[in-house]
Formats: C-alpha cells, sequence, structure tokens
C-alpha cells in the first residue's frame, strides 16, 4: 500500500469546543488569562498601563526565538544555540554600525550571519546525522565565544551615525501607542502560523517530526527542511537580537545567557511535543506571555525572584504531564 502524508483518518466528527478543549494551548491560555485576573484583583500596579506596556513588550524577545524553536520541535529537533546566537547577532550589529556603516548594512550583517549559523547547525544535523543537542549545545559556546572576539568583550554602545534610527527601531512605538517588539512579533507569528497550516513545507516539517522514515518514504526532501528549520530558528534569534540591541540601547557579551531554557520552555507549554510532530505558534506567544506574567507577577506579590525557575519548570512538568495524560486517553 502506498503511503501518503494526507491519507484520510476514520474519526468521530468533534464539536470546536471539544476540540479547543482537547488542546494543550487551550489549558495554557485559560492558565493566563486567570492569572491576569487574579493580579489584577490581587495587586494595584498589574493592569497598570505602563506594567502591562513593559509585559508586552518584555515577552515579544522570547516570543520571536519561541516561533522559531517551534518549527525546530516540530521537525524532531532542538537548537540550544538560540541565546548565543542573539548575542552574536546583536554584537555583529553593533559592531558593524559603530564602524560608520548604515543600519541596514548592519542588519544585512546580523541576519547573514544568523543564516550561516543556521545552515551549518543545520547541515551537520541533517547530513553527518549529528546529534542535535551536541550540535547546538556546542554552537552555544562557539557562537558566545565569537561575540566577545567580535566585541573584544568590551559593551557597545555607540551605533555611528544611525543610531537614534536603531533605538528608534526597537525602542519606539510608531503604530497608536503600540511597542515595535510587539508589532514584530505579531507580523512574525502570523507568518509562521500560515507556514506551518498552509504551505506544503509545513506539513513536512510535521511529517517529519511525526515519523521521520515514514516521511522518507513519501518523498519529502528530509534533508533540506532540517537545514531550513535550523536556519529558521537562528533568523529568529537574529532578528529578536536587532530588535533588543535598539530597545537595550547597548550590547555586552552577556546579553541572551540562559535565554534558551526560557524559549523552549515557552515552545513547550504552549504545546510544542519534544517528541516532535506537535506545536503551533499561538502556542509558542501563549508559553512565552505566561512566563513573562510569572515572572512579572513574582515582584508584585513580594516573591523572591529566586522562585521564577520553580514556577516555569512546574509549568513545564505540567505541560508534559498533560500531553502524556492526553496520550493516553487517545489510546484507549
Amino acid at each position: 500500500m502506498a503511503l501518503s502524508l494526507d491519507q484520510p483518518i476514520e474519526h468521530k466528527p468533534k464539536s470546536w469546543l471539544a476540540t479547543q478543549m482537547a488542546s494543550q494551548t487551550f489549558w495554557v491560555l485559560a492558565a493566563l488569562l486567570l492569572a491576569c485576573l487574579f493580579l489584577s484583583f490581587a495587586t494595584d500596579s498589574f493592569a497598570s498601563s505602563k506594567n502591562l506596556y513593559n509585559i508586552s513588550r518584555n515577552v515579544t524577545f522570547t516570543a520571536i526565538i519561541a516561533l522559531g524553536m517551534t518549527m525546530v520541535i516540530i521537525s524532531g529537533g532542538i537548537d540550544l544555540s538560540v541565546g548565543s546566537v542573539l548575542c552574536l547577532c546583536s554584537m555583529v550589529l553593533a559592531v558593524t554600525m559603530n564602524a560608520g556603516y548604515s543600519i541596514e548594512v548592519g542588519i544585512l550583517a546580523a541576519i547573514g550571519t544568523a543564516l550561516v549559523v543556521g545552515a551549518f547547525n543545520g547541515i551537520l544535523v541533517a547530513y553527518l546525522d549529528f546529534p542535535p543537542f551536541v550540535v547546538t549545545l556546542g554552537m552555544l559556546s562557539v557562537a558566545r565565544s565569537l561575540a566577545m572576539v567580535a566585541s573584544n568583550n568590551t559593551v557597545v554602545f555607540q551605533f555611528g551615525p544611525d543610531h537614534d534610527k536603531l533605538l528608534s527601531l526597537g525602542g519606539g512605538a510608531w503604530l497608536f501607542g503600540i511597542a515595535n517588539p510587539v508589532i514584530y512579533m505579531v507580523v512574525l507569528a502570523l507568518i509562521t502560523g500560515f507556514v506551518l497550516r498552509w504551505t506544503k513545507f509545513g506539513r513536512h516539517v510535521f511529517a517529519i517530526g511525526g515519523n521521520e522514515h515514514a516521511a522518507t518514504l513519501t518523498g519529502v526532501p528530509v534533508k533540506p527542511i532540517k537545514v531550513a528549520v535550523y536556519m529558521i530558528s537562528a533568523l529568529s534569534a537574529g532578528i529578536a537580537g536587532i530588535i533588543q540591541t535598539g530597545w537595550l540601547g547597548a550590547v555586552t557579551t552577556n546579553i541572551g545567557a540562559g535565554m534558551e531554557l526560557q524559549v523552549i520552555a515557552a515552545a513547550v507549554i504552549g504545546g510544542a511535543n519534544l517528541a516532535g510532530g506537535v506545536g503551533t505558534a499561538f502556542g509558542a506567544l501563549v508559553g512565552a506571555a505566561l512566563i513573562e506574567v510569572i515572572r512579572n507577577s513574582l515582584g508584585l506579590l513580594g516573591i523572591n525572584a529566586f522562585w521564577q525557575g520553580t514556577f516555569i519548570g512546574g509549568a513545564i512538568l505540567m505541560a508534559v504531564l498533560f500531553d502524556r495524560l492526553r496520550n493516553f486517553r487517545q489510546s484507549e
């Protein structure tokens, strides 16, 4: 019998509500809304316009990278290098502009760097069959080291003739007072969601994560697509680095340190399955938002910030437990 990616599966039709309630993203979104409602009554400052503005802006950097990470996880891989890639791309942008080049040249240099790093990771994983964990763990160290070399391990806070343009790009609010990073995040989420839901490339990514051997037999170009998803992951980190540089107004070699853990947590909490084959762009945004609300609420409630890792780790475990329970019910 010939295998087909679009082979129909007979099942009882489910209502829209039943389908949503079976989704991990639905319950994470419900938890996020309940947390926001509780904090609005429990504190005086959570629902203030200034705090909500800060939350929406802070969540964007994790969310943008989580979009690329979700695609990698759907394909059955992992990318531990995103925090260091963010640092490297930020530093390439800063050093290029500091040397007197325009913002356009700086952005192209940063994006080019991200794509080269992503291609390197993808080629080792897809064509040389290196474990994704090992490849990206090594790149985590290499990319940050290259950032130190590029800047001589110094802080860069002067961005040449287009200094103000860069600050406006990352820290401005050009549309209805909405922070620019939020607009970028929404646009990138819509693009990612469209690619995953409506394109052949997206269907192939899901097919590879669901069953790579079957995908190969059905003619899916597995290796090029694997390279592409790692390039997309690195690109998302590079874009976040460009935006964060403009927001902070300075770049240090510590920027993005440990960010890969928050990004993976956002993707997993939002419904991506580390075994591959499952994940959505919307889930990545919801997971990132929940992490930022947790971080923000600890200070407002007077809880020691050191508890942040416990809450986020607990949320990851709950997400995995939910997935296991869902698979158990489906197997019955």
